[in-house]
C-alpha cells in the first residue's frame, strides 16, 4: 500500500511539473508572438517616419560677390563642389565650397558693348541668355568637367555656348534687345525680344537641322511679329517645349499660343493677382505645367490648364501663404517643390500637390532677390544684398503628407481632384501619385466580393455538415474540405486567371445563372426529399442522401453551361461584353472582382467552415436533447439553442475568413488587372494593398519616397488587420459572455 501510495505521488508529481512547464511554454511562445508583433510594429514605423519629416537646411558656405555687378543668375553645379554667378558685368564667376580660390571667366560679351537684358531657361537646362545693346544676344550656361589627375577627382568649372555661336544676332539694326524671353532644347530654339523703343515684339525660331553626312547642325531661323502686347512688359517666360509665352505685365498674366509660328495667338488672360496686391514673380514648376504666381501679400497660387466650356484653360488650383512680401521665386528641377524668398529675410519651401510647407527660416533681414536649387535639390543658392548663402538641403521626401495620402488631390493635367496611385511613368515630366485610398478601396472590394460568395456557403454547409449530416458521410466531407485550405494560393490565382477569367468571359450567362440555379437546385432537392416516401428516407440511401445531390447538382451545371450562348444570343444580342459594355453602361475587364470573388472565395470557404462547423459541432449535446424533449423541433433548436451557442465560433470564423481575404496576395495579384480603381463595379478590377506591395517592392529604390510608402501600405494593413481583429474578439467575448448561460 505505502508503496503504491508513493508511485501515485510521485506520479502526480510529474504531472503537476509536465503542466507546469507545458504552461511556461505556452506562456513563451505567447509572450513571443506578442514581442514579435510588437517589434514588426515599430520597424515599419521606423522605416516610414522619415516620409513625414520636414525638410531641414544645413550652412555651407557663405561669400561675397568678387563682382559690384547686379546678379543675373545664381546656380551650383550637379555635386555641390561650386556656386557660380553669372552678372551683368558680362563674368562668371564661379565659388569654392570645400576649399580653392574664388574664379572669373568672361561670357564673351563682345568689347565696348553693355548687357541691356537678360532671360533665363528653366531649371533643367540652366540656361543664360544675355540680349547686348548691339542688337545680338549671347547664350551660354555653367560647364563643369569632371577628371581624375592621380586618381583624385576634380571638378573644373567653365562656361558652354549650347548654340555653338556665342552670339546670335536678333536686330539687324543693331538696336538694345530691352525685352528678352527665352528657351532652349536639343532641336530648337526659341527667342523673344523687343527692341529699344520697345514698340513691339518679335519672335524668332531657331531650328536645327542636321546634316546627316556629317553631322552638322544648322540652325533655320524664322522670324514672327507678334500682334501688340502691353506697353509695359515686367516679364516673359517661354515654356520648355516652347508653345506657350507667358507675359507678366499690368498686374496681369497673358498666355499666348506660339507653337505654330503661322498662328500665334493670345489664348487667356489670368487675373492672378490678389486683391490690392501686385504679382512681383512668375515661374514655372518642373514640367512646364503649372505657373506659379508670387504676389506681394505673400501668397503664391498655383495655375493650371483643365478642360472647360471654352476648350483646355489655366485655373487657379491652389494657394500657399507665406506671410511676407515675396522677392524672389525659384523651382526645383524635377521635383514639384519651390522655394520663395521675401522683403524680410525669410525663405520657405512648398511642395505643391502635397501642399506641405516644408521649411520657413528667417535670416538677417536683409531683402532676398535671387535663389536656385542645384540639380539634385539637395543645395541652395541665396543672395540677399552682397552675401551670398550656400545652403545643404535635406528633403528626401516632400510628397508625402496626410492630404496626398488619403485625400482628393488635384493632379496635373486632371479634370478634378481624384483620389489616384500612379507611382512610375516613362517621362521625367512625371509626378509620382502614392494615394493610398484606391489600395485600401481595392483591399476592401476583393474581401467583401469573396466573403460575399464565401459565407453563405461556408457557413450553411458547416452548420449542416455538424448538425444534419449523417456521421458517415461528415467523416469524409470534413476533412476533404479541410484539406482545401493546403491548395496552394499561386495554384488557385494561376487557375483564376488564365481559365476562370477567360471561361468567365466566354459564358457570363451562364455564370450567372449558375450563381442562382445551383442554390435553387439544392432547395427543391431538399424539399422533394422531405416528401418523398418514408422507407426511402429511413433506407441505407438515407444515409448517404447528400452523396445523391452531386449528380443533380452536376447536371444542372452543365445544362447551364450548355445553355449559356443560347442566352447570350437572344438576350444579348450574341455579344456578352458588349451588352454590358454598350447597353448596361458598365465597363467590363476580363480579370474583375467577379473572379476575384470566385477564387478567392474557394479559398477562403475552408477556413470559415473548419472554425464554424466545430463551433457548431461542439455544443453540448444536453442543450439539443433538452430542447428536443420539450418539444421543439430540429429547425427551432437548431435557431434558437445551437446557433445562439455557437455565435462566437461562427462570428470567429467569419472573421478569420475576413482576415484572410483582406490579406491575400498571389489570386488577387493574378486574377485582376491590378488596376487602382475605386469602383464598386463587379465587373472592373481592383488593387489590393498586398499585391501592391507585391508587385512595386522589387523596384523600388532602397530609402526612396516609393519604398517608404509601400512600407506605409503595410503599416496600413497590419494596423487595420490589428484593429479589426481587436475589435472581433472583443465582439466574441461579448457573445459568448451573452450566451453562456445557455
Amino acid at each position: 500500500m505505502e508503496v503504491a501510495s508513493a508511485e501515485r505521488f510521485k506520479g502526480s508529481q510529474r504531472r503537476r511539473i509536465k503542466d507546469k512547464l507545458a504552461e511556461l511554454s505556452i506562456t513563451a511562445g505567447g509572450i513571443m508572438v506578442l514581442v514579435a508583433l510588437i517589434l514588426i510594429f515599430f520597424y515599419l514605423l521606423y522605416v516610414v517616419a522619415p516620409s513625414f519629416k520636414s525638410a531641414s537646411i544645413m550652412p555651407r558656405a557663405e561669400m561675397e560677390p568678387i563682382s559690384e555687378a547686379a546678379t543675373i543668375k545664381l546656380g551650383l553645379d550637379e555635386a555641390n563642389a561650386w556656386a557660380y554667378r553669372f552678372n551683368r558685368g558680362g563674368e562668371a564667376e564661379f565659388y569654392p565650397l570645400d576649399s580653392g580660390e574664388p574664379m572669373r571667366l568672361p561670357l564673351g560679351v563682345p568689347d565696348g558693348v553693355q548687357i541691356a537684358s537678360s532671360a533665363l531657361s528653366q531649371p533643367a537646362t540652366a540656361t543664360a541668355a544675355l540680349g547686348l545693346d548691339n542688337g545680338q544676344v549671347l547664350v551660354a550656361k555653367a560647364q563643369f568637367d569632371i577628371s581624375y589627375p592621380n586618381d583624385i577627382r576634380t571638378i573644373h568649372p567653365g562656361v558652354r555656348y549650347p548654340l555653338g555661336d556665342a552670339l546670335v544676332t536678333l536686330d539687324a539694326d543693331g538696336e538694345a534687345i530691352s525685352a528678352l524671353a527665352f528657351e532652349r532644347n536639343d532641336d530648337a530654339t526659341t527667342f523673344v525680344w523687343a527692341g529699344a523703343d520697345d514698340a513691339q515684339m518679335t519672335l524668332t525660331r531657331l531650328a536645327a537641322e542636321v546634316d546627316f553626312l556629317t553631322d552638322e547642325i544648322t540652325w533655320v531661323r524664322d522670324d514672327v511679329t507678334l500682334p501688340r502686347l502691353p506697353a509695359s512688359v515686367d516679364e516673359l517666360l517661354i515654356s520648355p517645349d516652347q508653345r506657350q509665352l507667358f507675359v507678366l505685365a499690368n498686374n496681369e498674366v497673358g498666355v499666348w499660343n506660339i507653337r505654330n509660328l503661322d498662328s500665334v495667338a493670345k489664348t487667356q488672360q489670368l487675373v492672378a493677382a490678389e486683391p490690392g496686391a501686385q504679382i512681383t514673380d512668375i515661374a514655372l514648376l518642373a514640367g512646364a505645367s503649372s505657373l506659379l504666381v508670387a504676389n506681394d501679400n505673400g501668397v503664391v497660387s498655383q495655375w493650371f490648364m483643365v478642360n472647360s466650356p471654352e476648350g483646355r484653360q489655366f485655373a487657379r488650383i491652389r494657394d500657399f501663404h507665406h506671410g511676407a512680401p515675396i522677392t524672389a521665386l525659384t523651382t526645383e528641377y524635377f521635383r514639384k517643390s519651390f522655394a520663395v524668398g521675401d522683403i524680410e529675410g525669410g525663405v520657405a519651401l512648398y511642395y505643391t500637390t502635397s501642399e506641405r510647407e516644408l521649411l520657413d527660416v528667417r535670416f538677417d533681414g536683409e531683402r532676398l532677390h535671387d535663389a536656385a536649387f542645384s540639380p539634385r535639390s539637395n543645395g541652395l543658392v541665396l543672395q540677399s544684398g552682397d552675401t551670398i548663402r550656400v545652403f545643404q538641403v535635406d528633403n528626401p521626401h516632400p510628397e508625402v503628407s496626410f492630404s496626398a495620402l488619403w485625400q482628393k488631390v488635384w493632379y496635373e493635367g486632371y479634370p478634378e481632384p481624384a483620389h489616384v496611385w500612379q507611382s512610375t511613368s516613362g517621362s521625367d515630366d512625371f509626378e509620382a501619385k502614392l494615394g493610398l485610398m484606391p489600395l485600401a478601396f481595392g483591399t476592401l472590394k476583393a474581401a467583401l466580393y469573396a466573403m460575399l460568395f464565401a459565407v453563405p456557403l461556408a457557413i450553411a454547409g458547416a452548420i449542416y455538415t455538424a448538425y444534419f449530416m449523417s456521421p458517415k458521410v461528415r467523416g469524409f466531407v470534413k476533412p476533404t474540405v479541410e484539406i482545401m485550405e493546403a491548395l496552394p494560393t499561386v495554384i488557385l490565382g494561376f487557375l483564376a486567371g488564365l481559365w476562370l477569367a477567360p471561361l468567365v468571359e466566354a459564358n457570363l450567362p451562364g455564370i450567372i445563372l449558375l450563381l442562382l440555379a445551383l442554390p435553387l437546385t439544392m432547395l427543391v432537392a431538399a424539399f422533394a426529399w422531405h416528401k418523398s416516401p418514408e422507407w426511402i428516407r429511413n433506407s441505407q440511401w438515407g444515409e448517404y442522401r447528400e452523396l445523391l445531390l452531386l449528380p443533380l447538382l452536376l447536371l444542372v451545371g452543365w445544362l447551364v453551361m450548355a445553355a449559356s450562348p443560347y442566352l447570350e444570343l437572344y438576350l444579348m444580342g450574341g455579344d456578352a461584353r458588349g451588352f454590358v459594355t454598350n447597353t448596361l453602361g458598365i465597363t467590363f475587364d476580363q480579370r474583375n472582382a467577379l473572379v476575384v470573388g470566385l477564387a478567392m472565395g474557394f479559398a477562403v470557404i475552408p477556413t470559415i467552415f473548419s472554425i464554424a462547423e466545430d463551433a457548431v459541432f461542439s455544443v453540448p449535446r444536453h442543450l439539443i436533447n433538452g430542447s428536443l424533449a420539450l418539444g421543439a423541433t430540429q429547425w427551432q433548436t437548431l435557431t434558437r439553442v445551437v446557433l445562439l451557442t455557437a455565435s462566437p465560433g461562427i462570428f470567429s470564423a467569419v472573421m478569420m475568413g475576413f482576415g484572410r481575404a483582406v490579406g491575400e496576395t498571389m489570386i488577387v495579384l493574378m486574377a485582376t488587372g491590378n488596376t487602382p480603381l475605386m469602383e464598386w463595379n463587379i465587373f472592373q478590377g481592383m488593387r489590393t494593398l498586398a499585391a501592391n506591395i507585391a508587385v512595386e517592392m522589387p523596384e523600388s529604390a532602397i530609402d526612396s519616397t516609393h519604398y517608404r510608402v509601400l512600407f506605409l501600405t503595410a503599416f496600413v494593413l497590419f494596423v487595420f488587420t490589428f484593429i479589426f481583429n481587436t475589435l472581433a474578439e472583443y465582439i466574441r467575448q461579448r457573445l459568448r459572455e451573452k450566451y453562456s448561460t445557455l
